[in-house]
């Protein structure tokens, strides 16, 4: 009685386990990295981390919390789908300044166009002489 008992019990929390992951709600994201100019950029870092948000349940997998990609020659980068949730987006390309933003992701398929500006002139406190 008990081994029936506990199969019972495994099978109920697995079918929990199937349905609570059916329920979390995805998104697929697509990053559009642009100069000032409206022109993509290509080869552009594209990091995307979990902030806070809904995740699957575990059982012996690790869930993915942070994407690492680079932007192809159209300045795109796809993220497969993910939980929504809050995202961090960080993008980094030679000759622009970083961008870092938190976004809050609730539709099932949503494009983030994001700009980077030229790096700003550096100043210093000491005068030349």
């Amino acid at each position: 009685m008990g081994i029936g008992v506990c199969c019972l019990l495994c099978s109920l929390l697995l079918g929990l386990a199937v349905a609570a992951r059916a329920d979390v709600p995805t998104a697929k994201l697509t990053i559009r990295v642009l100069n000032d100019s409206n022109r993509p950029i290509d080869r552009a870092s594209v990091i995307v981390r979990f902030v806070e948000g809904r995740a699957y349940l575990k059982f012996g997998k690790k869930i993915r919390e942070t994407y690492e990609l680079r932007t192809n020659q159209e300045g795109e980068a796809s993220i497969p789908e993910i939980p929504q949730g809050k995202i961090l987006i960080q993008v980094i390309a030679h000759g622009y300044q970083t961008f870092g933003q938190t976004f809050d992701v609730r539709e099932e398929e949503r494009t983030f166009e994001i700009k980077l500006n030229p790096p700003q002139k550096q100043y210093s406190t000491y005068q030349n002489k």
